[in-house]
């Protein structure tokens, strides 16, 4: 069960009020404070600046250190560095007491590719709509850009002085997986990000269901992303004398096997409580399930059932690997000479790839099909839970959305943050950003977030930056 929420002083003095809920004005939307307005102006801004990968996002980071400096930022704490020059990241520190060890936050500014002729509207044109502001990355990833942005500027306007320093970093290529982001970071300036810990909003975020602020993720790890490959080469031949021994159809049978075949269930510390957590958001067989499985020992029969019932829960559960791309022959009349087929894998932080390449090597039980290892992503191990990061959280989430349950989990997909926890650095994903679970539009056509929430995230991400820093 969850501990009660406490709210504390700090909380309650920050008065966390939203633009929907203040008074409107009869000329239409309604009066925005200084603070939304900044954050308007910010998010706005980086969303006019194209930073998909054939541009670069160098204009964006310059744009945003342009705020920082005008805002009295030491030169010397804002850093624009990278391996080219369009693809440049933005480290800003913020300096406290040096009381307690600093404090990374970490998003990309880098988006992926939008064309004008897929949208209904321009993606790089911020627009305001219908309750929903609209532009390619509005929920992945500047939303969060403008939070950090604003969260720093927002406290600096304070002379808030922190026990601990607050560093941001703004970076590249995190969609694209090229090294010129975090991972050049810690590789080449690991002084300038070395942190207690990360906070990664790209990692978290929020879950309305039904219109209800129902979830709101704490992610403490991320599955593994590996490509292994099946190759079948053969003598071929003529068409038209076929034999038995066919690249293809050998091919063909070990990829059923492998469809046929599930990793084990395993569960760990942060699965466990994602279940516990979220158990009472469902009804009827599968809270039951999920209840059960939360336990230890694990009830291995409601977690097949939770795993049936849902691709995330399975995924949640075990290590997958799916076919994805599928290749063979080199004529129309010819028998095939080879036939190679890739197999998305998406580990569990604990399981060793080379014993995934030896299972699926068992499972495809063929001597003539041979199985490599085309991509391993780098991964770091579960970020244990710390309750100093935890519960402040859990505080300030239970002031602004009563209904929702502060839910650690596991990514089954990726983020910058596998880079700091290879390196040794714990990572927790949390964002204030909510959005539908129905209607998420990240890296989709007319992406888009609600007014109303992105304004709630700006303030959650304040209010947890002052929270941290002031330590305990």
């Amino acid at each position: 069960m969850m501990k009660p929420f406490v709210i504390w002083p700090l909380v309650l003095a920050l008065a966390i009020p939203v633009a929907i809920a203040q008074a409107q004005s009869p000329a239409g939307p309604p009066a925005l404070n200084a603070h939304q307005k900044l954050a308007r102006e910010v998010f706005k801004e980086l969303i006019e600046i194209n930073t998909t990968l054939n541009v670069g996002s160098t204009k964006a980071a310059e744009a945003m250190a342009v705020r920082f400096r005008a805002a009295g930022f030491a030169e010397n704490d804002i850093r624009i560095l990278g391996p080219q020059p369009q693809h440049m990241n933005l480290v800003v520190r913020y300096r406290g007491t040096g009381a307690l060890r600093p404090i990374l936050f970490i998003a990309h500014l880098d988006v992926v590719e939008a064309l004008r002729q897929d949208w209904t509207v321009d993606p790089f044109t911020f627009l305001e709509r219908d309750g929903h502001f609209y532009g390619r990355g509005t929920t992945d990833d500047k939303c969060d850009d403008a939070a950090l942005v604003t969260g720093l500027l927002r406290l600096k306007k304070e002379g808030f002085v922190p026990r601990r320093d607050i560093i941001v970093a703004l970076t590249e290529d995190e969609e694209n997986g090229n090294a010129n982001g975090v991972e050049w970071l810690l590789a080449n300036h690991r002084d300038l990000i070395d942190a207690d810990y990360c906070i990664n909003p790209d990692g978290g975020g929020g879950q309305i269901k039904n219109g209800v602020h129902a979830i709101m993720d704490f992610q403490t790890s991320e599955k593994l992303y590996f490509d292994y490959q099946l190759l079948v080469t053969n003598k071929g031949g003529h068409s038209s004398r076929p034999v038995r021994d066919n690249a293809i159809y050998r091919l063909a049978a070990a990829l059923t096997r492998v469809a046929n075949y599930e990793f084990p269930i395993r569960l760990n510390e942060t699965t466990r409580m994602f279940f516990e957590r979220t158990a009472g958001q469902e009804k009827g067989q599968t809270r039951s399930d999920m209840m059960a499985v939360a336990k230890t020992p694990l009830d291995t029969a409601a977690a097949l059932r939770l795993a049936k019932s849902s691709p995330y829960y399975n995924a949640l559960m075990r290590t997958t690997c799916v076919a994805t791309m599928l290749s063979g022959g080199h004529a129309e009349n010819a028998l095939p000479q080879s036939a190679r087929a890739n197999l998305n894998c998406r580990m569990l932080p604990d399981d060793s790839p080379d014993d995934v390449k030896a299972m699926l090597t068992s499972v495809v039980a063929d001597s003539q099909v041979a199985v490599s290892c085309l991509y391993a992503s780098p991964g770091g191990p579960l970020t244990p839970l710390r309750n100093d990061v935890l519960e402040p959280v859990e505080r300030l989430a239970a002031s602004m959305w009563p209904d929702a349950v502060v839910t650690p989990m596991m990514s089954t997909g990726g983020s910058d943050g596998r880079f700091l926890r290879l390196a040794g650095m714990p990572v927790y994903g949390v964002s204030g950003m909510f959005v539908d679970i129905d209607d998420n539009r990240a890296h989709g056509k007319d992406e888009w977030i609600g007014v109303r929430e992105f304004y709630e995230g700006i303030d959650f991400m304040y209010a947890l930056m002052k929270d941290l820093a002031s330590g305990s």
